[in-house]
């Protein structure tokens, strides 16, 4: 009997809103906007219940942060129209002029289509969410104590009940991040199902891979699958094919007329790889579950459009062609119903989808000392009582998000990631000195924050 395909898509961005514009800060926000989310929520609404979808509540806190709808606007309108008719009056080929007047194009609809969604995201995303996360994206493994891991999730999880006003037991850990002495923590907060890699541990293509496993402690540990999602994953995967849009090759404006292999970008030949691509996909998903399981392919949204540009389309294609392929393909809560698990393996690791899947990315130097100070902060924040105040509280959660590491140790922000860092730390540092003072520009994260102070006791 053939198994199913889930497809989960991570939905995150760290909290850039009103930290810097350019070549760093809220601009990468509006680019996902712009590429990814906006595009996607045209492919979830045809597709409804076939794609599993989680949003991290730091991500929503800046959608719905004051000023955004008009300053997204004001950058798909006047900032995007600029620059493209900049790089178009530099261009020199023809080709790649072309290509950045339908550049241009897409930004002006994007706001059309914003705009004809109320100006709204999260509810564009409201009837697709089933799955949240932590409340800023921390590694839970790296946290110092179980309040913390208790602050993290249980915002998380009021921030995703007040928003969508249900919630399964769906938990996207932050980076694939997990540790053993975590899954009583999850089990207490109503937490049913979460996705690792254990790819290391059970084997690349193993079988083992294609099914759950139960914790001791209660939630299900969902293994995602490799050997599908390196398809798209891997350096030598579809993004890299010649005839798609090269999202590396910037202009002097930071746009991308070229394709990977140097071309002007030419659509047609992008949408003719798309097609094959899908087909590809729906055919490898297809051979893997011929004999059953649940294999899992999960990828970060922003993936899709915004750093691969055809990635939308490849998504929407993929939905036909697994159909085509006789590949049933269905939201992961759905599929996790009733199977059966397998019991966990003896001394499971620490893990996560980092490279190693280890914790390295996180914590091994240059990101050493940001894990240290964070963990310092969070034993500071926590030992001044049962409920601390709320502003120290959003500087300790900013301070703990996984994202600032991640730049700092592979290089993609340049200063960006160790100043927001240090800048988190010294403003934590004024609301230890001053409890009652208030921190404006993280006035829209974690909003719900009262009412997480409870996960703090015990």
């Amino acid at each position: 009997m053939s198994g199913r395909l889930s497809i989960v898509l991570h939905t995150h961005m760290p909290y850039v809103e009103g930290f810097g514009t350019w070549p760093f800060g809220e601009e990468w926000l509006w680019e996902a906007m712009a590429t990814s989310y906006l595009p996607l929520a045209d492919v979830l609404d045809a597709n409804l219940g076939r794609i599993t979808l989680s949003l991290t509540p730091v991500l929503c806190d800046q959608l719905e942060a004051g000023g955004v709808p008009e300053r997204f606007l004001a950058f798909l309108r006047e900032i995007r129209a600029e620059t493209h008719r900049r790089d178009i009056a530099a261009a020199g080929d023809p080709g790649v002029a072309r290509e950045l007047e339908r550049s241009a194009g897409l930004y002006t609809r994007a706001a059309e289509r914003f705009e004809a969604r109320g100006a709204d995201l999260v509810g564009a995303f409201a009837p697709h969410v089933s799955w949240t996360s932590s409340a800023t994206h921390a590694v839970l493994p790296m946290l110092s104590t179980s309040a913390g891991v208790r602050l993290q999730v249980g915002a998380g999880i009021a921030s995703h009940r007040e928003r969508f006003g249900h919630w399964d037991g769906g938990f996207w850990l932050p980076e694939c991040g997990h540790a053993p002495w975590l899954d009583p923590l999850l089990e207490e907060a109503g937490v049913h199902a979460v996705c690792l890699d254990l790819t290391d541990v059970l084997g690349y293509r193993s079988p083992a891979q294609l099914q759950p496993l139960r914790s001791a402690a209660g939630p299900l540990l969902v293994p995602i699958y490799r050997a599908l999602m390196d398809l798209v994953w891997h350096n030598s995967g579809y993004p890299s094919a010649a005839a798609y849009r090269n999202t590396r090759n910037h202009t002097e404006y930071r746009h991308t007329p070229w394709a990977v292999d140097g071309t002007p970008y030419d659509p047609a030949r992008g949408a003719e790889q798309v097609r094959a691509h899908a087909r590809d996909f729906a055919e490898a998903a297809a051979a893997r579950l011929e004999r059953g399981g649940l294999a899992v392919c999960a990828l970060d949204t922003e993936l899709l459009g915004h750093f691969w540009h055809e990635g939308v389309d490849w998504l929407a294609a993929t939905i036909e062609a697994c159909e085509v392929a006789g590949v049933e393909l269905a939201p992961l809560d759905a599929a996790l119903a009733g199977i059966e698990a397998a019991p966990v393996p003896a001394e499971l690791p620490d893990t996560s989808w980092g490279e190693p899947r280890d914790l390295a990315t996180w914590s091994a130097p240059p990101a050493a000392e940001l894990a240290w100070r964070a963990r310092e902060a969070e034993l500071r924040v926590l030992a001044t009582g049962a409920h601390p105040a709320p502003r120290a509280l959003r500087e300790l959660m900013a301070l703990q998000a996984s994202d600032w590491a991640f730049g700092v140790t592979r290089g993609t922000a340049g200063p960006y990631s160790r100043a927001r860092a240090a800048g988190h730390a010294a403003e934590l540092e004024r609301a230890l000195a001053d409890p009652a003072g208030i921190g404006p520009s993280l006035r829209n994260l974690a909003p719900s924050l009262d009412l997480s102070n409870r996960e703090l006791q015990g």
